[in-house]
């Protein structure tokens, strides 16, 4: 069995006047990531290991998913940012088999389309949100869509 803990970036600054890539976390956004990171340690459903888009805004919400879950620092892949649907799911049949549970940090619209894709459940991913997909499967590269079971939501607003 195969579990994606899907995770939206933290809630960002909107206009810094340089480039998206590089937009920075807002505090509250670090205080959201942190608190969801919590959540997720309360409820044990925390991953191996977590991939995430290099932009600053989703590698600060990883680093501070990895460093309150105490997990090793977190594997970047620039193709997540501004992924589709389509890039993500290459993203997840990719992953390493040796680990059976993988966080994956990513952007909108595209976080919330593979949600969708996979599971067929419509939500609304707010920034900080974490959605848990269960797949009954032992191999990353079966994940398609309508395979996954969502088994956890929530955000900083629930």
């Amino acid at each position: 069995m195969k579990k994606l803990v899907l995770i939206r970036h933290a809630r960002a600054e909107k206009d810094t006047g340089g480039k998206d890539f590089d937009r920075p976390l807002k505090y509250t956004g670090i205080q959201d990531a942190a608190f969801m990171a919590d959540k997720l340690k309360e409820t044990g459903l925390i991953p191996e290991i977590i991939i995430s888009s290099p932009a600053l805004r989703t590698k600060t919400t990883a680093e501070i998913f990895t460093d309150n879950l105490a997990l090793p620092p977190a594997r970047f892949n620039k193709v997540i940012y501004e992924a589709s649907q389509k890039t993500l799911l290459q993203v997840i049949n990719q992953l390493p088999n040796e680990h059976d549970a993988i966080g994956l940090v990513g952007h909108n619209p595209g976080i919330n389309m593979i949600l969708y894709y996979l599971t067929g459940e419509i939500r609304e991913v707010h920034t900080s949100t974490v959605a848990v997909i269960v797949f009954d499967t032992d191999d990353w590269a079966s994940v398609s869509g309508g395979l996954g079971k969502l088994t956890y939501y929530s955000s900083p607003k629930d």
